[in-house]
């Protein structure tokens, strides 16, 4: 268990003049602090406020070193906080502890006390926030370690609420059992009067995979580290527990907007860490969306990339946060005040504002808080929030710059900074215990002098809780600061209006609700953040007589799903599952929809799960680059999006109100057909042709088969496409389907790749032509010539250099030897006296000449004839297959196209199976619990 004390002693004398401190200026920092009192006023206003605050010892580790925080743990747990309330924002007001009381072991009269936070370590609380009406605060606390239990029974993080007008304190979630199933935090009122969190439970997503035959259990986040901890809600009395969201990682610290939206941090890390960004939706988990930071984590100054984390919106609709690392071992940071109205990054203005070059990003308050460098000449703000009463005035908690007294020149700084100490405080300075004022080191504020000398060390946070009024420019201490504590989080229990009801989707389909099934319209995938990719625009791909099926490059839709990863106590399972390469994870396939001439699709897909999808060619070969980010639909939603993106590209894209106009315009009017269109297919003015497709002939599921039909070439004026199938049914081999599925494709039906399951059965049929007599004439089996022996067990190199068989690999034996060789480069073999070894080549240097063995003196090293003996070198053979995908791996599939060596000795569908199993990361096992024990 972590140590928790104060940390290295500061001067009392800095310490008697912060108490002394009434009202100062704003201030900007590289001078010393004012330490005259302040004649102006208390504000009546500010004073009548309640105020709530986090009171927390400062963390350090087991080696009295600074306790290292991290973004990525939710639920770790810093014991030595407390909440306290003032019943007015004062600094003479007495401030109550209103935690300690959940606990017994802690007892009422140590509550009240001055110090009782250091008093009280055991337990940690955090994530405060306030209801409308002001009378309730919420926010997430963990009872004290039991050093009688395991690591993984010891408390779980629970919500509480605390009535201020009745004194009530109590647990969200009463039962015990219920409370402890999760870690549950970040919570905040809904609109309704449902509470939102994040949490581990991981509620819906457990009951989906239990439905698809799979036990329970709440999969980790995608680096499998830990639980994913993602967004929920319940009511008040804490029941109706639901998950809202279905990030495979962390979603974070949700917030409510005046418009009724919930705007929170997603960690995105679907196929790699791209950073916390900060999203929006529905309460109901609807209209999920980017709103800002994809490509403003690395600043020029920072020497890692920042994240976006505990927004808080303001008054004018500004978003207030903090700038913080994944790791660091201070609380405080920078907080930025973020136009997200107009900006999509720091410098990258909406569609809807161009010619705005920002930042987007401010500092909320000082100018001069660098978080980049070893001190801030700016402080450190812990926590920022901003009042509701139209004063503009915002309470926060803030650390101000502090240093050591360089050691050469503390005697000749002594004198003179005692003279400039107020009598007042020098009286009380004299009244201190000799060896108080006479600190072996004593702690100055920050000044260009002192920062500007080398061996300058920064000294402890010291956070004080004060209230800023922009009219008057000054800052008021609401809280003294207090060594070795620190005020971590504060809010005002003031009333502000309840935001907005949030508004259904924007399209809503009642007959998909009752499916438990949503809808993505994708209105053109040759849009490309609004520009159009086709070679000769769109109308000319869209139109039958001028683009025929077989010239238009996206045929199909592919819709993925993420597997939710067990943790090792569900399962454990080397990394070997994964395959060649774990970027991907594990992947299942929904199914398959056509794209129309115009690029456009609209189709169902499952509610309540992570999606991604990818665009497809007539082989069923991605093209493109993958979808890396996690899609989501609520039940009866219908999600419009314009179209595509480069993930490199900063250009908007994901939020539908900043990203530029679709190129796609839609049906010029209403109930006439697409320009040479089938007539049948008559359209409604601004329909995409999937708009048009579905009103008539309903929204498609997604089919485990790859099915076109051509329904838009009319007849009369040209002869359709070919129709065709790539149907599983028509395989010799296990196919990835189960049996129930392959006779009726439900919402729970998935398409699961296992390697050693359906694709070496590829390599292992017998595939043999005989001419009519039943003679063998040729044996196109592939294991027959990709084999280490050939049909009479002698040995030979394997075809192409490539084995196929079924045994274990030798390098590795939780792979197949197919696999190994396909997915990892490896030398270059021959036969040599009956044996199949390495092939070794002579090595020569850049002049041609030949290199022979040397010794460490750089002298040639003779044989038994004093010969000088050649220096050999293996032959690299690439791997065949990429896990980037099918159009990745040419080599595997250039022998089987028409006039290939093995021109048709796959089937169309044995060879889009491959193409989606690469596709898809060419894993190992796309199912955790297929594979086998250890």
């Amino acid at each position: 268990m972590t140590d928790w004390f104060a940390p290295t002693q500061i001067s009392k004398f800095w310490k008697h003049i912060l108490i002394a401190l009434l009202c100062l200026p704003l201030i900007g920092c590289g001078s010393d602090i004012s330490v005259e009192p302040s004649s102006q006023e208390p504000d009546p206003v500010v004073v009548d406020i309640p105020i709530a605050f986090i009171k927390r010892t400062l963390p350090v580790d087991e080696d009295g070193q600074p306790f290292e925080f991290d973004l990525r743990e939710p639920s770790q747990f810093v014991p030595g906080a407390a909440i306290y309330i003032k019943a007015r924002a004062g600094v003479s007001e007495i401030e109550v502890n209103i935690t300690d009381r959940a606990f017994s072991a802690i007892s009422d009269s140590d509550a009240e006390t001055e110090n009782a936070v250091e008093q009280v370590a055991p337990y940690d609380v955090k994530d405060l926030e306030t209801s409308y009406d002001s009378n309730r605060l919420l926010f997430s606390m963990r009872a004290p370690e039991d050093p009688e239990l395991d690591e993984d029974e010891q408390p779980t993080w629970n919500l509480w609420e605390y009535n201020r007008v009745t004194d009530d304190l109590r647990r969200i979630i009463r039962s015990d059992l219920v409370a402890e199933q999760g870690e549950d935090t970040a919570p905040v009122y809904l609109p309704d009067g449902r509470i939102m969190f994040s949490s581990t439970r991981q509620r819906t997503n457990q009951a989906i995979l239990l439905d698809e035959g799979k036990p329970q259990y709440a999969g980790l986040e995608e680096s499998l580290r830990r639980t994913a901890s993602v967004l929920h809600v319940i009511n008040s009395d804490g029941t109706g527990i639901e998950q809202v969201s279905f990030n495979q990682s962390h979603d974070l610290d949700p917030v409510v907007l005046q418009n009724g939206k919930v705007l929170f941090s997603r960690w995105d890390q679907s196929a790699g860490d791209k950073g916390i960004h900060l999203y929006q939706m529905n309460p109901d988990g609807s209209e999920l969306e980017i709103v800002y930071g994809r490509h403003s984590h690395n600043q020029e100054t920072s020497p890692q990339s920042l994240q976006f984390v505990q927004a808080r919106e303001t008054p004018d609709n500004q978003i207030l946060l903090s700038l913080l690392p994944y790791e660091q071992s201070r609380l405080g940071t920078d907080i930025v005040n973020i136009d997200v109205t107009n900006f999509v990054d720091n410098n990258t203005p909406s569609a809807m504002s161009p010619g705005m070059s920002g930042p987007a990003q401010r500092s909320a308050l000082f100018d001069n808080v660098d978080i980049n460098s070893e001190i801030s000449p700016g402080g450190y703000f812990a926590a920022v929030y901003p009042l509701w009463d139209g004063s503009g005035r915002q309470l926060f908690t803030w650390s101000q710059c502090r240093v050591f007294e360089p050691e050469q020149v503390v005697e000749e700084t002594t004198e003179e900074s005692s003279e400039e100490i107020s009598e007042e405080v020098s009286e009380e300075i004299e009244e201190l215990p000799l060896e108080e004022t006479q600190a072996e080191r004593k702690v100055l504020p920050c000044n260009n002098e002192l920062l500007a000398l080398e061996d300058i060390e920064v000294a402890p946070e010291l956070y004080g809780l004060w209230i800023y009024d922009p009219a008057e420019n000054t800052q008021t201490p609401v809280v003294v600061p207090q060594e070795g504590v620190a005020y971590t989080e504060v809010v005002a229990m003031e009333t502000r209006a309840v935001p907005a009801n949030a508004q259904q989707a924007a399209e809503f389909d009642t007959e998909l609700e009752g499916l438990n099934n949503g809808a993505l319209h994708i209105r053109s995938v040759y849009d490309m953040a609004g520009v159009d990719t086709t070679p000769n625009g769109l109308t000319v791909m869209a139109d039958p007589n001028q683009t025929s099926a077989d010239n238009r490059p996206a045929r199909f839709i592919r819709v993925i799903k993420g597997v939710s990863i067990p943790d090792e106590d569900t399962l454990d399972f080397d990394n070997d599952g994964f395959g060649r390469n774990r970027n991907q994870l594990m992947r299942e396939i929904v199914g398959y929809v056509p794209v129309e001439p115009d690029g456009s699709a609209k189709f169902q897909i499952p509610a309540n799960v992570p999606i991604a999808i990818s665009v497809l060619d007539v082989n069923g070969h991605r093209i493109g680059q993958r979808h890396n980010n996690w899609l989501q639909v609520a039940p009866g939603e219908v999600k419009t999006c314009n179209g595509c993106h480069d993930p490199n590209s900063t250009a908007p894209h994901g939020r539908l109100d900043a990203e530029p106009a679709s190129i796609n315009l839609g049906a010029a009017s209403t109930g006439v057909p697409f320009p040479n269109t089938h007539p049948d297919l008559f359209a409604d003015a601004g329909d995409t042709m999937a708009q048009t497709a579905t009103r008539i002939n309903q929204i498609p599921y997604p089919a485990a088969d790859i099915h076109y039909n051509d329904i838009w070439t009319n007849p009369e004026l040209q002869t359709p496409s070919a129709e065709f199938v790539l149907a599983y049914q028509d395989m010799q081999s296990a196919i990835p389907i189960s049996a129930s599925c392959g006779q009726d494709w439900t919402n729970l039906c998935r398409i699961t790749v296992n390697y050693p399951m359906h694709i070496q059965p590829l390599f292992d049929l017998p595939r043999q032509v005989f001419d009519d007599l039943g003679e063998l004439v040729e044996d196109q089996t592939c294991v027959s010539c990709h084999n280490n022996v050939d049909i009479d067990g002698v040995a030979q190199v394997p075809a192409g250099q490539l084995d196929l068989r079924s045994n274990p690999s030798t390098d590795n034996a939780d792979l197949l030897t197919s696999y190994r060789e396909l997915l990892f480069s490896d030398n270059e073999q021959e036969l040599v006296d009956g044996a199949v070894i390495d092939r070794l080549v002579e090595v020569f240097d850049a002049d041609g000449n030949q290199v022979f063995e040397v010794d460490e003196d750089g002298e040639l090293i003779l044989d038994a004839e004093e010969n000088p003996i050649p220096v050999f070198r293996t032959i690299r053979v690439n791997n065949t297959v990429s896990t980037n995908g099918a159009r990745s791996s040419s080599r595997f599939f250039a022998p089987f196209a028409t006039g290939g060596a093995h021109d048709a000795w796959l089937s169309p569908v044995e060879r889009k199976l491959l193409a989606e199993w690469m596709d898809i990361g060419a894993q190992n096992y796309n199912n955790p619990f297929d594979i086998p024990a250890n």
